[in-house]
């Protein structure tokens, strides 16, 4: 049986969210899928599609709300969506540029707000799957959602406000019959973290991080974090005095601006 016959994913022209797709790709699935990269978005189409999914792509930018309402509205029935775009900067060397900043903001948070919004209206109105809800909507967090982390704050930022906001909302949404859930990866092999020069314990390869995410959406997690060692010492991390935690994390290589 497929778990998540209809599903929705931002960003899944790059990382993350092409091994989501890959993922999900099953005989008999139909994927829904946006990015802002015509040519890599129908790349990732063509090998969804040959491995047995109907494939519908749309390019466009989360943080047009209008358009992702439209596109939204049109899907049809959506039993997973997930809300996957984002970007990150860092301070590099100096600090980090208050437009970066804003772009961020508008992409991590509002971006995620104008997928999950629209999504849980549509959902609201369908009837259960055999799971005995009508929908999930999941939002790609980080565990950088746990750590002000000073060489990039507005990632760690933007990245706590949805973790947090989604498991807030869960509690209200469950009342109608859809979950939510927030996806807290470590470190992943992406374009996004090849640029890093610090270390990244524990990075793991896209694929097994899909694998996790959609497992742990299955099981009815509502926080799906992992590795489970990074997540505790992020957690530490996080509980220090705001001082001393920023003293330790000072020490390490800074991340680049991009």
């Amino acid at each position: 049986m497929i778990r998540f016959p209809n599903a929705l994913i931002t960003g899944a022209s790059s990382g993350i969210g092409v091994a989501l797709a890959r993922a999900l790709a099953l005989p008999g699935a139909t994927l829904h899928l946006s990015g802002r990269d015509a040519a890599r978005l129908e790349a990732v189409a063509a090998t969804c599609r040959a491995q047995g999914a109907t494939v519908h792509t749309q390019v466009l930018d989360v943080r047009d709300a209008a358009a992702m309402q439209d596109w939204i509205s049109q899907a049809g029935r959506l039993d997973l969506v997930l809300a996957n775009a984002g970007i990150g900067t860092g301070t590099g060397d100096g600090t980090e540029p208050a437009q970066a900043a804003r772009d961020v903001f508008d992409t991590n948070v509002t971006g995620v707000l104008n997928t999950a919004l629209p999504a849980i209206e549509a959902m609201a109105t369908q009837a259960p799957a055999p799971d005995g809800w009508r929908g999930h909507v999941a939002v790609v967090a980080s565990l950088a959602a746990f750590v002000a982390g000073p060489s990039a704050p507005a990632y760690c930022a933007s990245k706590s406000a949805v973790q947090r906001w989604a498991e807030a909302r869960d509690a209200t949404e469950r009342k109608r019959g859809i979950r939510m859930h927030a996806l807290c990866p470590g470190f992943i092999r992406t374009p996004m973290t090849a640029s890093n020069a610090f270390p990244m314990p524990w990075l793991m390869e896209p694929e097994d991080a899909a694998r996790r995410m959609l497992d742990g959406i299955a099981a009815g997690k509502l926080r799906i974090a992992f590795p489970r060692r990074l997540y505790a010492i992020s957690r530490v991390v996080g509980a220090l005095p705001p001082g001393w935690r920023a003293r330790l994390m000072e020490r390490a290589p800074p991340k680049h601006q991009v």
